[in-house]
């Protein structure tokens, strides 16, 4: 029976990718992933030589339907995204999903956990999160104040994702609808200029604006 490894990748720091996940992409015949640029950089620090293909959110039914092929004559296989875990907001999650529906039980897939900006961005945030709401990407426009209506609404820790294209506009729509709740800004985790920024929004936007506005950026908001 083939494999499918789901395979965490550093979110900054290559320091931070696991021994098994090493081992894993050593040992698969194929390595999927969002951009080879990118995967190539992480390969070459470990001294990984497999063929790489490009899987990502432009891919279509046919790239899809030739991974289920190299699965089905045996192949094991494993998906990286360009940080972090893959298929959490990402497009491996409909890939998993063909997996899944094609060949049930008759292909292992394999988590390799490991790096998480959301799980990181908790982690420090100081606030209690046994129960939060992941968000992923906001909406640029069709349905965002609806998702801002619903961060306001919503009773747990909030986390989500944002671009530094948008993230001064995001920090005054949120600040419109939760006023002074407390809110945790996380950017360029875990590489050399990692910042967290805290406060409420308004305060978070005020010191970012003194700041290079770089990388992504990992925003947590507290429980009502």
């Amino acid at each position: 029976m083939p494999s499918f490894f789901i395979v965490s990748t550093p979110i900054g720091n290559l320091n931070d990718i696991t021994k098994r996940a090493i081992n894993t992409l050593k040992s698969v015949d194929l390595i999927l992933c969002e951009d080879t640029r990118v995967t190539t950089k992480l390969l070459d620090a470990y001294n990984i030589k497999k063929p790489l293909q490009s899987y990502h959110k432009y891919s279509n039914l046919n790239k899809i339907n030739h991974i289920l092929n190299l699965l089905e004559k045996g192949q094991n296989i494993a998906l990286v995204s360009d940080a972090g875990t893959p298929a959490i907001s990402d497009p491996g999650s409909f890939l998993v999903s063909e997996i899944v529906k094609k060949f049930g039980d008759n292909i292992k897939i394999v988590p390799i956990p490991g790096p998480s900006a959301i799980l990181a961005a908790l982690s420090v945030s100081g606030f209690f999160a046994d129960r939060f709401r992941f968000f992923g990407f906001l909406p640029h426009k069709k349905g965002r104040q609806t998702a801002f209506k619903n961060i306001a609404d919503e009773k747990d820790v909030v986390v989500f994702y944002e671009s530094k294209h948008r993230i001064e506009k995001t920090l005054i729509e949120l600040y419109e609808v939760i006023r002074d709740r407390q809110v945790v800004l996380c950017r360029e985790l875990t590489k050399a200029f990692e910042t967290i920024y805290r406060g409420t929004a308004k305060e978070i936007l005020d010191k970012l604006k003194k700041d290079k506005i770089k990388g992504e950026f990992v925003v947590v908001v507290d429980k009502k």
